[in-house]
């Protein structure tokens, strides 16, 4: 832009052939009348001493203190003459601004440089667009202020300004130089210009915290805000701290004590005046180096009644972004100046006042002409309002504070102290604290003790203040919403109590996070932490079958079945091979017994079991082969089922029912398992910010609750809650205290806690370094294992130590053997009733042999005897037969 600009200048002017630049000028007094012409005519010489054909001119008049007069005389003297740049200054007899001569040189388009105006106003390039200057504005002092208050690191000032634009100009300009250094204004004061009484004003100011006043007043004003200051004695003797502006230093009763400032050269006109001559010198001769260029037809006078398009100067616009864009060392400095036209990098001294007289104490500015401050002391030393030379530490600090609290176990536990006992409070190491009911507008007394409240009394002994303790009225951390359906919101609970200036300290398990860290200050973290769930434990119901669980079910079929196959081959190989016991059995020479099936059955089960064979072990080699190969297999199988039965049962605990903040019933809840935190806690603000948690966020705001301890004891019930997310450091306490609770999945949303402060709080710094002390000297690790680490002694089992197996995991195993010797019995009384069914078969038959032996008997007699009974009767019959033969 600035290129395109220098290139439709130098055209133009080649387009005519005019050598002479004309300067006007409206200045205070005839002598720099004088100076003007004699610095025009150096000018000239120079220029002409370098071979560049440049003349220069000069007419001046004497500013009227009438602004219309001024404006014709302007239109009359110097606008006719066909001036290219006017210089002005201000009228002989009052330091009135040239404004009227600024808005027709602005309307004319003619490049008009101030030398004296620090008006603010002229800043504003939609009414002065010509305008520009060689001192700058008085909001420019701003940038001091700032300077002085980093240099004696104050953070809190109290601001008293005028109600006119030059008042909200400066306050404007701190503001914003301000919120980038982090000073605060704790309170701002402003007055009607040509007010007489400042005692309403000035009597709330002992009641803030802040020591540092800065005014910014004309010198009437602040004569008598000095007058009022001093009657409420805030002047003398006293640990305020008054910077004031150039104005309000320039009061003939300005208090000893007071900083002001002064611009270096700043009413030196005739410096200022010579360098207005060189800078448009300078500009003209860079725009006409290189060859005889003349400028564009200026205005010839202020009386045509023509449009303002066609008496508008267009190329005066130019002009003067040239000039602004020039950068020279002049009589007043180095000159440089920003896109309003002010100048940039003033030199201001920086003056004291002593009970001899306002003396120089430093200065501030660059030498070197660039954008960078600097801030110098000399060796003189300032004389504050207190009457002393020491530093004032710029803010009220009382040592004895207000602390505040809230229940939240293990930092913080409460009691209640019954007819003044303070016995077991005293046995804690407690703190008495109080607790006002904004209900019931009753204060009780209660006993506090625990992490922070020890921690309490560490830093105060370090610290060296007192203090009272308070617990929460709305037993709330602080969250910032709308209350009580307004439109504005406001910060709530202990947080809120800090940003209203009702407490000093939070001393709680407070979490630092970004929102709360806009409205309060913070220490250094005393604990580290982060976020995690509780959920209450799933215990696993061990089951009978327990010790099977090592194996599935189809892999314990294929061993059984193994075992009969393996006995089956065996009985087979024995069988049939010529070594075998089958064929040795048949062998006279042998006593062994043929391997059966029943002894292989026996075999199988006996190396799988690792138990001992007395007999019935496979003779043959092709049997043993298949033997050793059966007992590889068993051993692999029972070391797997060994390992695996130590996974099972002994490494067998109970487990969360979630797996962390990533599990699928948090990202995706339903009605079926609920979770929730802290309403108005940090925790609930971390969720609410956090995009890809904004599905928990809606899911878990219609369940939170307004404590952590309600929040848990659901937990524990499993009904209405089943699973609470909060901070490690309490629900890893829960946990250890507690058997039937356990810690979901990782750490997430780490932060840390600490004491929280007002904005801008004395006490920040100094318990910050009290808190890294006791972290350095052990103190904070002594708190973790007193007050945290605390494990339960009831829990049987935790995770860190080694677990044991319980009936529970074995009953199966006791009672298969029950079932075994069931079995047996069983078996035993079949065996004798199979053992006495086959006597009596066995008896039967032998009765049925008897019988039928007799039977066959009684025909053998019988056939014997009818044998005999033939027989005798044939000898009868023989003998018969001969005695008649003989008679």
């Amino acid at each position: 832009m600035f290129i395109l600009q220098y290139m439709v200048i130098t055209v133009l002017f080649s387009l005519y052939s005019c050598e002479n630049i004309h300067i006007g000028a409206v200045l205070s007094s005839k002598d720099n009348q004088y100076l003007l012409n004699d610095y025009v005519e150096k000018a000239s010489a120079r220029k002409t001493s370098k071979a560049i054909d440049l003349t220069f001119n000069a007419s001046s008049l004497l500013m009227d203190s009438n602004p219309v007069r001024s404006a014709l005389s302007i239109c009359d003297n110097l606008i006719t003459k066909r001036v290219h740049v006017i210089i002005a200054s201000h009228p002989p007899s009052s330091g009135q601004s040239p404004i009227s001569v600024s808005y027709t040189c602005g309307y004319y388009g003619i490049p008009l440089i101030g030398i004296y105006a620090r008006d603010s106003a002229f800043s504003d390039k939609n009414v002065h667009p010509t305008f520009m200057r060689t001192v700058p504005p008085y909001f420019h002092q701003a940038y001091v202020w700032i300077d002085l208050l980093v240099h004696y690191d104050w953070k809190q000032v109290i601001f008293i300004h005028s109600m006119d634009e030059e008042g909200r100009s400066i306050l404007s300009k701190f503001q914003a130089l301000a919120e980038e250094q982090e000073i605060k204004i704790e309170k701002s004061v402003k007055f009607s210009v040509g007010s007489t009484n400042f005692t309403d004003l000035l009597k709330e100011l002992p009641q803030q915290q802040s020591r540092v006043i800065l005014l910014s007043a004309g010198k009437e004003d602040a004569e008598n805000i000095y007058r009022d200051a001093s009657e409420l004695d805030l002047t003398t003797e006293t640990d305020f701290v008054w910077l004031v502006t150039e104005e309000a230093l320039l009061a003939i009763n300005v208090p000893v004590g007071v900083i002001g400032l002064q611009l270096i050269n700043g009413s030196n006109e005739a410096a200022h005046l010579e360098d207005s001559v060189s800078l448009i010198a300078d500009t003209v001769t860079e725009l006409f180096l290189g060859g005889n260029l003349t400028l564009t037809e200026t205005p010839r006078n202020c009386s045509r009644q023509v449009a303002a398009e066609d008496e508008r100067w267009e190329q005066g616009v130019n002009l003067l972004e040239s000039i602004k864009r020039q950068n020279i060392d002049g009589q007043t400095g180095r000159l440089s100046f920003n896109e309003e036209g002010d100048r940039l990098n003033p030199m201001y001294w920086i003056k004291n006042v002593h009970p001899a007289g306002t003396v120089v104490v430093g200065y501030h500015g660059n030498r070197q002409g660039t954008e960078e401050k600097k801030l110098s002391f000399g060796n003189t030393p300032i004389e504050w309002p207190s009457g002393d030379t020491k530093k004032p530490k710029g803010i009220k600090i009382s040592t004895h504070l207000r602390v505040i609290t809230i229940e939240a176990k293990p930092f913080v536990y409460q009691e209640p102290i019954v007819n003044g006992d303070m016995r077991k409070c005293n046995q804690e190491e407690g703190i008495l604290c109080k607790h006002y009911n904004t209900t019931t507008q009753i204060e009780t007394e209660h006993c506090c003790y625990g992490y922070c409240m020890k921690m309490l009394q560490m830093l105060a002994a370090k610290v060296n203040f007192t203090y009272d303790l308070y617990l929460s009225s709305n037993d709330s951390f602080g969250s910032f919403k709308r209350v009580n359906n307004g439109t504005k919101k406001e910060w709530t609970g202990m947080v809120g109590e800090l940003v209203n200036e009702q407490a000093d300290l939070v001393v709680a398990p407070l979490t630092i996070n970004p929102e709360r860290a806009q409205a309060i200050d913070f220490s250094k973290p005393f604990k580290y932490q982060g976020l995690t769930i509780l959920v209450k434990k799933e215990q696993k119901d061990s089951s009978l079958a327990s010790f099977l669980q090592p194996f599935q079910d189809t892999l314990w079929i294929l061993v059984g079945l193994s075992v009969h196959v393996i006995a089956l081959v065996l009985y087979l190989l024995d069988r049939f091979s010529p070594f075998g016991r089958f064929k040795l059995a048949k062998n006279d020479d042998t006593e062994e017994d043929a391997l059966n099936l029943s002894s292989a059955m026996w075999f199988a089960w006996g190396v799988l079991l690792n138990s001992g064979i007395g007999e019935g072990t496979p003779r043959s080699f092709s049997a043993r082969v298949l033997g050793m190969v059966w007992a590889g297999f068993a051993m692999i199988i029972v070391a797997s089922y060994t390992a695996n039965l130590a996974a099972f049962l002994v490494l067998d605990r109970p487990d969360a029912s979630i797996s962390g903040i990533d599990d699928s019933r948090l990202r995706n809840p339903n009605e079926n398992f609920r979770y929730a935190t802290v309403k108005d806690s940090a925790v609930e603000m971390y969720f609410k910010r956090q995009v890809e948690l904004s599905t928990m966020y809606r899911k878990m705001e219609e369940y939170n609750y307004n404590n952590a301890d309600d929040a848990i004891n659901d937990v524990k019930e499993g009904i209405k809650l089943q699973a609470f997310i909060w901070d490690s450091s309490r629900l890893e306490y829960e946990d250890a205290r507690h058997c039937d609770l356990v810690v979901a999945g990782e750490l997430f949303g780490r932060s840390g806690l600490g004491v929280g402060l007002r904005k801008g709080s004395p006490w920040t710094h100094p318990i910050s370094l009290a808190i890294l002390e006791l972290h350095e000297g052990g103190d904070m690790e002594k708190l973790d294992n007193k007050w945290i680490l605390i494990e339960s002694t009831d829990c049987p089992e935790r995770d860190h130590t080694p677990a044991t197996l319980g009936l529970t995991n074995m009953a199966g195993v006791f009672m298969m053997v029950a079932g075994g010797i069931v079995a047996g019995v069983f078996l035993i009384f079949v065996e004798i009733l199979y053992k006495r069914h086959r006597g009596l078969k066995e008896k039967e038959l032998e009765l049925a042999r008897n019988a039928a032996d007799r039977w066959r008997g009684n025909i053998a007699k019988k056939k014997h005897l009818r044998e005999s009974w033939a027989f005798l009767r044939a000898i009868k019959e023989e003998q018969q037969k001969k005695e008649p033969q003989t008679v």
